[in-house]
């Protein structure tokens, strides 16, 4: 833990990141970040001297007082408490007139900062801001990318306050432009589309457009109308010129290739931003002994700055198995953390080593069987360790979980849940072939802090139930989430909900995939000949609807909604000669791939992702849809992408694909025109943790907590509030 001192007793020193968000005539909005670059504090008092009489309207997160020119900001009381290395944010509105010039300094508790004041481009001392050329009489601004309610809803997870997302992707002669509707926002929200300066179209069935003749290079701006009135102006959209968006990589050696990746808004700007894991060549899985080259974490904004880069060191082998990273904002000061597993010699963003550098703990055959281990917060903007703690379960004896080799043992899945129904924890596991430990651990205040912990050797009928992957859902509709983890699951508060018994498998999805009846099902394939080869069960109850013969090792299955000609999700899966209905029954010719998924085309109906490519089905055959140019897949025989989910635009799914030379991450985004209008996924919680587990072992595709096909009912509004 991290010992905190009153602001009497430490030794301040700060860096201060003053960043204006959005601005109109009269009035802007300003993120404010504190990073404690001396000893921990439990108290806060941040002040400083606007120059050009601005006056503060309204703040969050925080307290704040203002006589003339200066301001005295005050912590909150759950946000008063910063660690050593640590850091929380606040938002405001404010006004201006005539300029609006940063402040020079800023004092943490009486002490002013010694670390630098940084600022965004537009928030320059001295420069007067504008409003924007496209601004339209009376438009209000949109809200600041910080700014949360007063009060939580009853009801309302915290969700990141997110830009549009608008991107443009070229295709052809023309443009499809494409935004969010954020989670908050009534479905009837409409948009006016502007082309440079020019308001081209007025949208109100959909949240894209199509800009017929438009130059590759033009750049649009979208504005939400709720009520008569226009909104400020979003982002200026990111350009597909190409049909995708490069963003510049840079390989820690000549030996690595860019792995998996997640998202989330490290620096609290409102735009997602990509954290990568670079794989070396020698990476092992789990049953293979030989040494391999540490593994690399990067944080990377869209434009291809990298934020940091993180070394997990020697003492962490490289393989699907063993780093499994969780992107999110755990604490709620509106920017995104990263935890993962670490060890002796981990080298945080910052270039602090984590434990004794010198420590080498690799046996003959470069397992790592000996020596601490660690779990570690780390902050999103600058990759520096916040909170480490020790890794929980431990090792103990090897062999007790399945070998004694170092195989089963190391054997680690993750995950995001909203265990209390509002506020996001970490999940963190050992093993699931036998033994199974699962730990549910909160981020608050800069410190790690252990919430449950399940063990399978208090309930053995638990043991061996895990899949390579895992699903969180709130299964049973209580609003708290529940962690699925293959052929059982556990509730939120860490007891044991249902256990089907059938054991371990490679794949499984959780979702809406039979809307006719009520909740949540779960389809998975299992690995035991002794046991059905794949099987269709009720997500609250784990009662199993239907199942399908065995035939050994069922090593992939799926299930979406991939054909309109039967309604609800299809299912099927390697050692299954036929495509399957809710009800287990045949519907004929199964799909030519079983891996991955994405809604790519104009309807709802889902496509198949598979390798480097997208194809549509079809009841004689697939329709390829897209080729992804020069890049590769990962993960072996699996033939993942880096990612693949809604990050940018409207619902519909991007996929992210290294270039072959590991280079740039290439993220493609559909070209197709839609009037199916749905909110962001990013704002539905179920699918926003399915995206940070989905780099967790065998990766598996997102779905969302309502069903998304053909035939199906207007989607619910998003129980949600933004930090």
């Amino acid at each position: 833990m991290v010992a905190t001192q009153t602001s009497a007793t430490a030794a301040v020193a700060c860096r201060v990141s003053y960043e204006i968000t959005n601005q109109w005539q009269g009035g802007f909005g300003a993120n404010v970040t504190i990073e404690n670059l001396g000893d921990a504090v439990n108290g806060w008092r941040l002040t400083w001297a606007f120059g050009a009489g601005q006056q503060i309207t309204q703040l969050w997160n925080a307290t704040v007082s203002q006589s003339g020119a200066n301001v005295t900001v005050t912590d909150a009381g759950y946000n008063a408490a910063i660690g050593s290395g640590g850091s929380t944010a606040f938002g405001f509105n404010g006004s201006w007139n005539g300029s609006n010039p940063i402040p020079a300094s800023f004092s943490l508790n009486g002490t002013t900062c010694t670390g630098a004041v940084t600022s965004s481009p537009s928030a320059s001392p001295g420069v007067s801001p504008s409003a924007s050329p496209t601004q339209s009489p009376g438009a209000s601004p949109s809200p600041s990318p910080s700014s949360s309610p007063t009060s939580v809803p009853a009801g309302a997870k915290q969700m990141e306050n997110l830009d549009r997302g608008l991107i443009s992707v070229h295709s052809g002669s023309g443009n499809l432009v494409s935004w969010r509707l954020w989670g908050t926002e009534s479905r009837d929200t409409s948009f006016n589309v502007y082309r440079g300066g020019t308001r081209i179209a007025t949208v109100t069935n959909s949240t894209n457009y199509l800009d017929s003749g438009a130059a590759a290079d033009a750049s649009y701006t979208v504005r939400p109308v709720s009520g008569g009135s226009e909104g400020a102006a979003s982002e200026t959209s990111l350009r597909f010129g190409n049909g995708y968006l490069d963003v510049p990589i840079s390989p820690p050696g000549s030996s690595y290739s860019a792995n998996d990746a997640s998202v989330g808004d490290l620096d609290g700007d409102g735009r997602l931003d990509l954290v990568l894991k670079w794989d070396p060549s020698n990476a092992k899985d789990n049953s293979q002994s030989g040494v391999t080259d540490p593994v690399y974490i990067d944080g990377i904004r869209l434009d291809g700055t990298r934020l940091w880069r993180i070394n997990l060191g020697r003492n962490i082998r490289a393989g699907a198995h063993y780093t499994q990273f969780q992107v999110y904002d755990y604490d709620g000061d509106g920017r995104a953390e990263v935890a993962m597993k670490t060890a002796d010699g981990t080298v945080d963003g910052t270039g602090k080593t984590i434990g004794n550098a010198s420590a080498d703990y690799r046996n003959s055959d470069c397992y790592i069987l000996s020596g601490p281990e660690y779990l570690t917060m780390f902050n999103g903007r600058t990759g520096a360790a916040m909170s480490t703690v020790n890794y929980d379960p431990p090792r103990g004896t090897v062999s007790s979980w399945g070998d004694s080799y170092g195989n089963r043992v190391d054997r680690f899945l993750a995950a995001t849940a909203y265990l209390d129904g509002q506020r996001p924890s970490l999940i963190m596991s050992r093993g699931y072939y036998t033994r199974t430990v699962i730990a549910a651990w909160d981020f608050r205040n800069g410190s790690l802090v252990e919430r449950w912990k399940f063990d399978s050797n208090s309930n053995t009928a638990y043991a061996g139930q895990g899949n390579h992957n895992l699903s969180i859902a709130d299964v049973d509709a209580d609003g708290k989430d529940e962690i699925v983890f293959g052929a059982m699951a556990i509730n939120d508060n860490g007891q044991p909900l249902w256990n089907t018994r059938n054991g371990h498998g490679d794949a499984m999805h959780v979702g809406d995939l039979d809307p006719s009846r009520p909740g949540l099902e779960e389809f998975k394939v299992d690995e035991d000949s002794s046991k059905p080869g794949s099987w269709f069960a009720d997500a609250r109850t784990g009662q199993v609807l239907w199942s399908t013969a065995s035939g050994g090792d069922n090593g992939r299955g799926v299930s979406a909604d991939i054909w309109a000609g039967s309604p609800g999700a299809e299912s099927w899966s390697a050692r299954d000669g036929s495509l399957r209905s809710p009800s287990g029954a045949t519907l004929g010719r199964k799909p030519g791939s079983m891996n991955f998924l994405a809604w790519w085309d104009a309807d709802p109906v889902r496509e198949l992702l598979d390798g480097t490519h997208i194809d549509k089905y079809g009841t004689s055959g697939d329709t390829r849809l897209l080729t992804g140019s020069n890049v590769h897949s990962n993960n072996g025989t699996k033939s993942t992408p880096s990612l693949s989910g809604d990050i940018l635009g409207d619902w519909r799914e991007e996929v992210v694909w290294p270039t072959t030379d590991n280079r740039a991450l290439r993220i493609y985004s559909t070209p197709d025109l839609t009037t199916v209008k749905i909110h962001t996924l990013l704002h539905d919680p179920q699918y926003r943790v399915a995206l940070a587990w989905q780099n967790t072992a065998y990766n598996q595709p997102p779905h969302p907590s309502f069903f998304i096909g053909n035939g199906m009912a207007t989607p619910p509004q998003p129980k949600v509030y933004l930090r």
